[in-house]
């Protein structure tokens, strides 16, 4: 298995499909080295664009280049794309729906020892409260490749979210199907599900073995897209398992959680338990001693998943 953070494979991939697309534009907020976006910026230096430290301007550039038939793909860290231009997403980019991929990476506790003011904890629930906003959050560095290609292929805003630190490798045969809107089953089960998004997937693989050896059969989804949610699989979720955990590297409040606890509500009630931070800032450390600190762990899934059976509805 592989071993790559989801911010470089972002940046291999925006060589390896807009190198030779003249309808691709790259700009960064003075962070290509952190965002790997100076991979595409050595390659293609006169579809890249320094902005400095300025995320709001940056946003408002991407929005005029896209109204020229430009695919732009607009990148900082998580935290300064989600919060300090949130207004310019919103009103620049997301109103008028231009093609403007607003790329972010440093997302997440592992983002590590840079701390509290860096590691973004609600951008997944900021950017998916806005209209005509696409939220992707792929899980490994080969879904991550295949999530760079099906924005450039849709017509329209998108946030995708990639992590600083290296992940294992969850799809190892390239064939495999990245669809946006369209979770992919990893495991089948019938007594619980586990619904990940970024790195929690590995974690929600890792839980179900763990189950397996309890006699529980765990089914396990990796839902890279969180708007628009997979409502099917969802719904097909609650009516067979009876049963939901979601894992995600995200506050408890408005991220993959809520946006399934939304879905089953409506549709088929179930009982649904949540692992993410606990609406708390992150703090400075370890990315895996966060990871255990904040209760973000494969262990606090199996957890959560036989409470989960626990209170299903008899």
């Amino acid at each position: 298995m592989g071993k790559i953070a989801t911010r470089d494979a972002y940046g291999q991939a925006l060589v390896q499909y807009g190198k030779d697309d003249n309808r691709i534009v790259v700009l960064d907020a003075d962070l290509a080295a952190a965002t790997k976006t100076g991979v595409f910026k050595k390659d293609v230096p006169e579809r890249f664009f320094d902005m400095g430290i300025a995320e709001g301007n940056m946003m408002g550039v991407a929005a005029g280049l896209a109204t020229t038939g430009k695919i732009v793909f607009a990148s900082t860290f998580a935290v300064f794309a989600s919060e300090r231009a949130c207004e310019q997403i919103r009103n620049s980019i997301c109103y008028p729906k231009l093609n403007v991929k607003v790329c972010a990476t440093h997302a997440g506790l592992t983002v590590g020892e840079d701390g509290a003011s860096h590691q973004a904890l609600e951008d997944l629930a900021i950017m998916r409260a806005l209209p005509n906003m696409v939220v992707i959050n792929p899980c490994d560095g080969p879904s991550a490749n295949k999530a760079v290609k099906a924005i450039i292929d849709y017509e329209g805003p998108c946030y995708s979210r990639f992590g600083r630190a290296a992940v294992e490798d969850v799809y190892t045969d390239e064939n495999f199907t990245f669809e946006i809107g369209k979770a992919n089953e990893l495991v089948a089960g019938k007594d619980v599900t586990l619904i990940g998004t970024g790195m929690m997937v590995q974690e929600s693989l890792k839980a179900a073995e763990i189950l397996k050896t309890e006699g529980i059969n765990a089914r396990v989804l990796d839902m890279h897209t969180i708007k628009p949610i997979d409502k099917d699989a969802i719904i097909k979720a609650a009516i067979e398992t009876g049963a939901i955990v979601t894992a995600e590297e995200h506050n408890i409040i408005g991220g993959l959680g809520g946006a399934v606890a939304e879905v089953v509500c409506q549709n088929y009630p179930c009982p649904v338990k949540m692992v993410a931070v606990q609406d708390k800032f992150g703090t400075s450390g370890a990315p895996a001693e966060l990871l255990e600190m904040y209760g973000i762990t494969a262990a606090e899934i199996v957890k959560k998943a036989k409470e989960a059976i626990a209170a299903k509805i008899k």
